[in-house]
């Protein structure tokens, strides 16, 4: 039976771990918390995740709050039209809703990992609570046949050198505020379904607004993205809950009032429903060297980060364990050396690659094809249906969003053009 250490308890970890288990796999998963001091801490993160990611974890049986959770069945864009944040009535350019052709989901972090977590433990795993260092890593790469890392901040992620030709910025490009809120009223135009809300400000920055399932049940997530500098980034210091909410909703209803106008009510979900931050989006090397010479490989976040901008942090780390899941099963006895590593990493970079690349993108300003693409689906369902779907499959962007031509010809069809 193949050994296997599993480092961090986040979405790709506890995924890997469990699947490794259903395998037959012994799984040693190491995790600085326990379930218990992760469902009663800090939000982690925002999440929706679209029906591919959300079939990997199905695939597993994995999908305990599937019944719970809000079916999010479309994805709408918003765009704040030029001068609308200027004193006087607010109008937005562009507001469309694209429908999805399956489902998306956000579960809050706390309460899926924390869940997960049990689970491996009482399924046998091996659950260590303890932070590690690269020292630990050196000692264990003697007893285990591969360990994973898949702890997306802190002191192991040094071990992965920055790739600067697939890492365009050195620098965060947005500053990211978080408020898990009850009491959010529906939008007035398809109050039947739940959708995720994109509103665009250009030149400010972007709020997202997300149907999640939370500790405390079903809930809205308010997500800030501001432009470093801008009028949006100004929650740094800010400790108190009641303020963060505070400051969220004042830019609301400055940047966004159709959004501020169903949220006169909301209170925090709780004492943990705030979170801000920043991060570079950072493509690293993926096969990390001990001190001793042991070889170690990296995970989701730990070789691949991006931007939330695009919602696709948990889906990449779906899809990462996944593939690497898949990777491990055909390895059979054969060593996870070095060779196998870095196969085992292009594999996931083969879907991963278009998410950087579109995340990216859509970090910079919007060229005028992007423009006209945003604008035309409000009056052309399919291209409002095509780019909601591409949150799912983000290669589908190389046919018709990267590339002038190709966005010209692709509304062509439409028009006739």
């Amino acid at each position: 039976m193949r050994k296997i250490l599993v480092v961090g308890a986040g979405q790709s970890g506890l995924q890997l771990a469990l699947g490794l288990q259903s395998h037959g796999y012994e799984v040693t998963l190491m995790s600085n918390r326990t379930a218990d001091e992760i469902r009663s801490g800090r939000v982690m993160s925002t999440q929706c995740m679209f029906h591919t990611a959300l079939q990997h974890e199905r695939d597993l049986q994995l999908n305990f709050w599937e019944s719970q959770a809000p079916k999010i069945e479309g994805l709408g864009v918003s765009v704040a039209a030029p001068g609308s944040h200027d004193p006087g009535p607010t109008q937005r350019a562009v507001d469309w809703v694209g429908k999805l052709d399956g489902y998306a989901q956000s579960v809050d972090q706390r309460v899926k990992m924390a869940g997960w977590m049990e689970t491996f433990a009482q399924r046998g795993g091996q659950l260590v609570i303890h932070g590690a260092a690269v020292g630990d890593l050196d000692y264990f790469s003697r007893t285990y046949d591969l360990v994973l890392v898949a702890a997306g901040k802190g002191e192991l992620v040094s071990m992965f050198a920055r790739d600067p030709e697939r890492s365009p910025y050195a620098e965060p490009q947005r500053a990211l505020a978080v408020a898990y809120v009850h009491g959010l009223g529906p939008r007035p135009e398809h109050p039947e379904f739940d959708a995720v809300r994109c509103n665009l400000v250009p030149g400010v920055g972007e709020l997202f607004v997300m149907p999640t399932l939370t500790v405390s049940g079903r809930a809205d997530i308010l997500f800030w993205e501001g432009i470093p500098g801008g009028p949006l980034d100004v929650f740094r210091g800010v400790k108190d809950p009641a303020e963060h909410l505070s400051l969220t909703l004042e830019l609301m209803e400055k940047f966004t009032p159709w959004e501020y106008a169903r949220a006169t009510k909301v209170e925090l979900t709780d004492a943990g429903g705030t979170l801000a931050g920043r991060y570079a989006p950072t493509v690293r090397n993926p096969v990390g060297r001990l001190p001793s010479g042991g070889l170690v490989l990296g995970v989701a976040d730990v070789v691949v980060a991006n931007d939330p901008i695009t919602g696709q942090g948990s889906n990449s780390a779906s899809k990462c364990a996944a593939a690497y899941l898949a990777s491990i099963l055909e390895r059979g006895d054969q060593p996870f050396d070095e060779e196998w590593m870095r196969a085992t990493f292009d594999r996931y970079w083969a879907t991963a690659q278009h998410v950087t690349k579109w995340t990216n993108a859509m970090l910079a300003p919007p060229p005028e094809h992007v423009l006209n693409l945003i604008g035309a689906a409000g009056s052309l369902q399919p291209v409002a249906d095509r780019f909601a779907n591409g949150f799912n499959d983000p290669a589908d962007f190389e046919d018709f969003f990267f590339d002038p031509d190709k966005a010209a010809a692709y509304l062509g069809s439409f028009t006739g053009a």
